[in-house]
């Protein structure tokens, strides 16, 4: 017998709002994130423009200097910030750091792609590069590994069950979610941390705007650069941040009367083979659609029965593809839920993307709204003749019921995540 799986808590770092209240008034209002970086300018980058998440006024920044997290990676410390608006929301404690105690039964699984790429270029590099080894300090180690988010939370939280670090590109968040998702619906876990943080760091997106992926003629008007779903579209944009979700054993948090966000009752993790059409940067449809039904099955329920779908929609060429695909995968002929792209106002925040989008759906269903995806009022013909251009909001949508939505995430590699969450009667 396996276990049911809720939603208790949330944290987040973005570029349209650090803490979840900032975060969702921007959802709400379809503020975009996306600002000119001078220092991109500076570097003559293609693409100038990006997300980067403001943490100068975040209320937990103080456990980054009790824990001397001061030098660490920023992916980090987004990861710190975020992990501690999760777990305070979800109605923890935080355990006295020399209490000798340990919580076995919780633990967190936390992705990252370019983690500790910042603090190599910041640090590492030069230091290294002019023979100064010795000044990189006892701590550079926990400072720079991929896994050093993980495990500062797991030392601020005492953390004793499973902590881990993935990395799975653009599906890294979302399938980080997921693996925590299934260690507690096996009842080896009663409460995981999960999702992902990535940090700002040209050296970070310089590979992207080499290979001409990212967005070029908006440079001058940053606000309209991130066009998932547009005809206009012209790339991704990149960005930054954190997102944390707390997953708990439903039993356990009625048990203590948590405030129960969502339940997660669908999930699936595949791959194209870079097969079939698919390749390192293109997915193999086939695979996708099988992602998305391989999900619904698990969830016992059909696409009919979708109120809403946030996309992984980037504004590339794939959007199109990724619409017909949801369209054949959920078997949608009349009746069409509502899909949205969050990436049009936070930019695509690759390993955090699915995580922090993963929020914004619970969000969504919690508040009773659904966010517009901006930057699309000239939709992709494709897209047009796929969907019904009406179920594409480019205003918010507010007083509505959302019972079941759908996250996706589809990643460099081949890799896809897909997750259903269901609204909490």
């Amino acid at each position: 017998m396996s276990n049911r799986v809720v939603i208790t808590g949330l944290g987040v770092v973005s570029p349209i709002g650090t803490g979840i209240n900032d975060f969702l008034y921007s959802l709400k209002n379809g503020t975009s994130g996306i600002k000119q970086i001078e220092e991109l300018v500076n570097l003559n980058f293609a693409c100038t423009v990006g997300g980067i998440p403001d943490i100068s006024n975040s209320e937990f920044l103080s456990f980054i200097e009790q824990n001397e997290l001061a030098e660490a990676d920023i992916s980090i410390k987004y990861t710190v910030i975020a992990g501690m608006e999760a777990w305070k929301s979800a109605g923890f404690k935080i355990p006295e750091i020399n209490s000798g105690e340990i919580n076995i039964n919780a633990g967190a699984i936390i992705g990252t792609c370019a983690g500790g790429v910042e603090i190599f270029m910041r640090k590492m590099f030069p230091l290294i590069s002019t023979g100064k080894v010795k000044r990189l300090g006892s701590q550079i180690i926990e400072h720079w590994m991929s896994s050093g988010s993980v495990a500062a939370l797991s030392k601020i939280l005492a953390l004793a069950n499973q902590t881990t670090s993935n990395s799975s590109a653009c599906s890294t968040g979302l399938e980080a979610i997921i693996m925590a998702y299934d260690r507690i619906k096996s009842r080896k876990a009663k409460i995981m941390l999960a999702g992902g943080s990535e940090p700002y760091s040209p050296y970070a997106w310089g590979g992207f705007d080499s290979m001409r992926l990212l967005s070029r003629k908006y440079n001058e008007n940053p606000k309209s650069a991130s066009r998932p779903m547009s005809n206009s579209a012209s790339g991704f944009v990149p960005s930054a941040g954190a997102g944390i979700i707390i997953l708990e054993d439903y039993e356990h948090a009625k048990n203590r009367k948590a405030n129960i966000l969502a339940e997660i009752i669908g999930t699936a993790i595949n791959s194209g083979g870079q097969r079939q059409g698919g390749t390192m940067t293109s997915p193999n449809s086939q695979q996708v659609i099988s992602c998305i039904t391989q999900a619904l099955e698990e969830a016992d329920i059909t696409g009919k029965d979708i109120d809403l779908i946030s996309g992984h929609l980037t504004g590339t060429i794939a959007d199109s593809i990724e619409v017909n695909n949801w369209k054949t995968a959920l078997n949608l002929n009349n009746k069409f839920p509502y899909i949205n792209a969050p990436k049009s106002m936070l930019g695509h925040a690759i390993g955090a993307a699915g995580a922090i989008e993963t929020i914004a759906t619970i969000l969504q269903i919690q508040h009773k709204f659904i966010h517009p995806t901006i930057n699309c009022e000239d939709l992709n013909p494709e897209i047009k003749s796929t969907w019904n251009k009406n179920k594409i909001p480019i205003e918010t949508i507010e007083d509505i019921e959302i019972n079941y939505a759908m996250k996706a995430s589809f990643g460099f590699g081949d890799v896809n995540s897909c997750i259903i969450l269901k609204k909490i009667n």
